[in-house]
């Protein structure tokens, strides 16, 4: 969503299951804000090093430029004053300082964009995304193909065997499905 409302900043979440398109929204916003002529700076955690290390990569292949981060106080230190959106990929791997970083960031007339699984492997909030959900000015909630029968999928099954709540990896290790589908427990049957 594109909103000018003078100084002040917001903060947009994008939200899903694994293939379900976030990344490649958030690809999408942070190039029209390039093409827009605005500052943009890019972001993303450390931990996600599946396709890329300088930039966001979605799982279709399309990718932009970013900046890799060890936590969101990092984002903070690095995000110039004159940056009028700020991206922010993988938002569930970082802590609760996300919340207060993308306040702050949006306090100071920002645009910040976070796209972040909504649920972890046992279908449960993974935080901190709740929390940037409650405080959004703006959400998309993405879903994808349930890869079982087809109907729209807003879970992301865990394949591999672990118990592990982040477990970084892409169609080897989960797949999107629907609520039929989904068994949050198919990955103790698996083995551990």
């Amino acid at each position: 969503m594109e909103r000018h409302s003078g100084d002040s900043g917001w903060i947009e979440v994008i939200t899903g299951s694994m293939f379900s398109g976030k990344s490649e929204e958030l690809i999408r916003r942070l190039r029209r804000a390039q093409i827009a002529r605005r500052k943009v700076q890019i972001f993303k955690p450390m931990i996600d090093e599946r396709y890329s290390e300088e930039h966001i990569v979605s799982h279709s292949e399309m990718k932009i430029e970013s900046q890799i981060v060890k936590s969101a106080n990092e984002i903070l230190a690095a995000a110039a004053m004159d940056t009028e959106v700020i991206g922010i990929d993988e938002g569930q791997f970082f802590d609760q300082d996300l919340i207060r970083v993308a306040n702050q960031l949006a306090d100071q007339g920002k645009r910040v964009i976070i796209a972040g699984l909504d649920m972890d492997y046992l279908g449960r909030p993974f935080e901190p995304m709740p929390m940037l959900l409650a405080i959004a000015e703006d959400i998309t909630k993405t879903r994808a193909i349930c890869v079982r029968c087809g109907s729209p999928a807003t879970y992301t099954q865990r394949l591999i065997a672990s118990r592990e709540r982040v477990v970084v990896g892409a169609a080897e290790a989960y797949e999107a499905r629907c609520r039929s589908c989904f068994d949050p427990h198919l990955s103790e049957k698996t083995g551990d």
